[in-house]
């Protein structure tokens, strides 16, 4: 297929319009439900005050704002794509944003800005009229007057369209991590299997073999490895970016295979049991000079985990034999060439993965 072939083919998966819609006729459309924020999604709206204050001044100033996606359903209800932060900022400010739990989110209070240093604790509504920090009610008005570009995605297109467009606009941002993105996509292809993975990453004896930072665990590492396994176990990276392969696999796992049941929980939590009553928190350190130390590696997890994956059948998870094998089977494997020369920030993960892999594989053979 040539190239204009394929821009033929692909655009015809997007349908598209747009226009620009005042604030007030978006605070209706939510109020109304015809355009939902997926409550799931709140968990990622973390804007700091300071974040909210300065889009909220880029409106009482004129100053353009990027446009807000929503793909349209079969029911024409829309459901916002992008514009997460933005959008609960506005609403929130109004007072209107509904907590995941049912009920409304407290008002926002705003903060003093470079350019409008007078928002210091200003509020959409005050304790009455004379209130000095109620917004006045002229730039209420001309604030449900602004105008922001709505981007729709027509129920016409492709079903994997809003999928495509949250992750091109989302990958790479600066409040979403890579795998917060994923969680995203996650939620809106298939929301128990999210509520799955989220579950399993919350086993504590996986979480017990993790020496995650906090910011690591805010930003969902603990999930990005729960999935990187299940990917490992089930494909090859084939010389694929990781970010990518992971983000990939989230149809494949989730949708194509189904892997989130029972069985499947079972044998994680029966893995990293194995794992923790061996080498605790340090399963994932470097063993060196007779014992563990540094931080959790990558490239320890790759072999450790997918490797003894691979052979779980063969080890039972509370047998003191079994679990004194597969510590030396770890502390064993740091004196393996292979190991020792893809360890390191300088390796190279589309090399380095395949390469454990099939080490760690073949290394937890009984």
């Amino acid at each position: 297929m040539t190239l204009l072939e394929e821009i033929k083919a692909r655009v015809k998966e997007f349908k598209t319009d747009g226009y620009p819609m005042s604030i007030g006729e978006i605070l209706n459309l939510y109020e109304n439900d015809e355009m939902i924020i997926n409550p799931n999604f709140q968990r990622f709206f973390r804007w700091k005050a300071s974040q909210k204050s300065r889009f909220i001044e880029s409106i009482f100033l004129g100053i353009p704002t990027p446009s807000i996606f929503v793909y349209q359903r079969e029911d024409g209800v829309w459901e916002l794509v992008d514009g997460l932060q933005r959008i609960s900022t506005i609403l929130e400010l109004v007072g209107k944003l509904k907590a995941s739990g049912g009920g409304l989110m407290p008002p926002l209070q705003l903060t003093a800005t470079k350019l409008l240093p007078s928002l210091e604790g200003c509020k959409w509504e005050g304790s009455g009229p004379e209130d000095p920090k109620q917004i006045p009610k002229s730039l209420q008005l001309d604030f449900k007057r602004s105008k922001i570009k709505v981007e729709i995605i027509q129920k016409e297109s492709d079903a994997n369209a809003k999928f495509e467009v949250f992750q091109r606009l989302n990958t790479g941002g600066t409040f979403l991590s890579e795998q917060e993105v994923r969680n995203c996509l996650l939620i809106m292809l298939n929301l128990p299997a999210f509520e799955w993975l989220e579950s399993v990453s919350h086993f504590d004896k996986f979480e017990g073999c993790l020496p995650l930072t906090e910011r690591a665990t805010d930003e969902r590492y603990d999930m990005e490895l729960a999935l990187k396994y299940f990917a490992l176990s089930r494909s090859e990276l084939g010389g694929r970016d990781v970010s990518e392969f992971l983000t990939d696999n989230i149809e494949t796992l989730f949708v194509e295979q189904n892997i989130a049941t029972p069985h499947e929980k079972a044998r994680f939590e029966k893995l990293f049991t194995l794992l923790f009553n061996a080498t605790e928190d340090s399963t994932f350190r470097k063993y060196k000079e007779q014992k563990f130390q540094g931080r959790f590696l990558d490239s320890a997890f790759e072999p450790i985990a997918v490797g003894l994956g691979a052979n779980l059948d063969s080890y039972d998870e509370n047998d003191s034999q079994d679990i004194a094998l597969v510590a030396a089977k770890i502390k064993e494997l740091w004196d393996l060439p292979v190991m020792l020369a893809n360890v390191g920030s300088g390796s190279n993960a589309k090399v380095r993965i395949p390469r454990l892999v099939a080490l760690g594989r073949e290394h937890f053979k009984k």
